[in-house]
């Protein structure tokens, strides 16, 4: 077009050779070129942002309000210097065959950018505006928007490559099977994590908000952000631990939230009891029993079926060790069952039991097995607290003994003999 040869004539008439007036006249119109551009940009990106600020002020969703903070429309504005460039610069490089061509890629190479800048900024806007959502609030949003973000760099990268070395694509295919191994090498951790985040996804195995306990990593609190690559975890003291994303299908790990989805909080907690405080309980002893209001009723109702087995079968009660007795631990084992029945904060429909365990060398096992309605943490421990302080100290009502290793206090002083 004659427009773009002005000056051109300009400089022949300043006697310049051919050679320097094309040169020149190119050099000036690349420059009024990139004046052009950067006006039409600046604004465009100030109608856009106006506009977008405009709209997410009088709507009611927060979704165009992360547009803006996101600079969506700013990056959008690039579109239209972007779409003058390409139009103005095969004109301007009509004569230049060599300058067209690499120009030609250039612009096309801004495009393919500047397009996931674009998509980028749509979808980082998307995730927080889903983050706000009680429903997606528990969803690995950063995982999801990761993933679709890499497929989009492949396929641009793959495109980029066509494009700059004039190639086409099973060339392009033949040459990453050719070095797929080094390439597997270098983004072993980016596949990994990629592979393991889609299964986490998929089989739900960790959300934002669950509580787990990685043993391998220290890692013990709440899971405050799911990435391709990492998993924070915000630990009960405050410190943030960082455990790989593939280590959640590699290694086990403990997640608290079917604990916290159910009815109940398990305690699972045991007191050892000395074996040689177990023994029979003698007739005489019952009425000292009795004066136990939780077991009050069971006393008299095994008191009455022991008596008439007993009698019904002659047995010789001169040793106690004949027929059938009750003993001081299954008393009171009896009374820490009712007890726990009795008890408020445990919930009644859920699993409960006191259960004898396998003897050991430290003495009798006897278990606690039962939930806490309760799940909050806090609470939880102050109910389990005061169920084993009432346990402890019930135990002496039973002629029984907790085993305790011997301390100092408990040690005769040799020192003086």
């Amino acid at each position: 077009m004659k427009i773009f040869n002005w000056a051109y004539k300009i400089l022949k008439n300043m006697d310049f050779s051919d050679t320097w007036a094309s040169y020149l006249n190119l050099a000036i119109n690349i420059v009024i070129l990139i004046a052009i551009a950067y006006i039409l940009d600046y604004i465009f990106k100030k109608i856009l942002i106006i506009i977008l600020a405009i709209i997410a002020e009088k709507t009611k969703s927060s979704f165009d309000d992360f547009l803006v903070a996101n600079k969506t429309a700013k990056y959008v504005a690039h579109l239209v210097p972007l779409y003058f460039i390409s139009k103005v610069v095969p004109v301007i490089l009509k004569n230049f065959v060599y300058w067209e061509s690499f120009f030609g890629k250039s612009v096309k190479v801004y495009m393919v950018f500047l397009s996931l800048w674009i998509i980028r900024s749509i979808f980082n806007s998307l995730k927080d505006y889903l983050k706000e959502k009680p429903k997606f609030s528990d969803k690995p949003i950063d995982s999801y928007t990761q993933v679709i973000m890499i497929i989009l760099w492949v396929y641009a990268i793959t495109y980029l490559v066509l494009i700059l070395f004039d190639t086409n694509f099973k060339t392009l295919l033949g040459t990453f099977g050719a070095i797929s191994a080094i390439i597997i090498l270098i983004f072993k951790d980016t596949i990994l994590g990629l592979v393991a985040s889609i299964q986490v996804t998929v089989n739900d195995t960790v959300r934002i908000g669950d509580w787990i306990t990685i043993d391998k990593f220290g890692a013990d609190g709440d899971v405050i952000e799911i990435n391709l690559a990492t998993v924070k975890v915000k630990n009960f003291d405050n410190t943030t631990t960082t455990v790989p994303t593939y280590s959640l299908i590699s290694d086990s790990f403990r997640n608290w939230r079917g604990m916290q989805n159910s009815n109940g909080r398990r305690i699972k907690r045991h007191i050892l009891i000395k074996e040689n405080s177990v023994r029979f309980i003698h007739p005489n002893e019952m009425d000292h029993f009795k004066k136990i209001q939780l077991i009050t009723s069971y006393i008299d109702h095994r008191q009455s079926d022991i008596e008439k087995f007993n009698t019904n079968n002659s047995i010789n009660k001169e040793l106690a060790i004949n027929g059938r007795n009750l003993t001081n631990l299954g008393l009171f084992r009896k009374y820490l069952t009712s007890y726990l029945e009795s008890h408020a904060g445990i919930n009644k429909e859920m699993n409960l039991m006191v259960r004898h365990l396998q003897p050991t060398d430290k003495g009798i096992p006897i278990e606690i097995y039962a939930f806490v309605s309760d799940k909050r943490w806090i609470n939880y421990e102050h109910i389990m607290a005061d169920i084993f302080d009432h346990i402890i100290a019930s135990v002496n009502y039973f002629d029984l003994e907790i085993f305790e290793l011997p301390s100092n206090s408990n040690r005769k002083d040799y020192s003086e003999d």
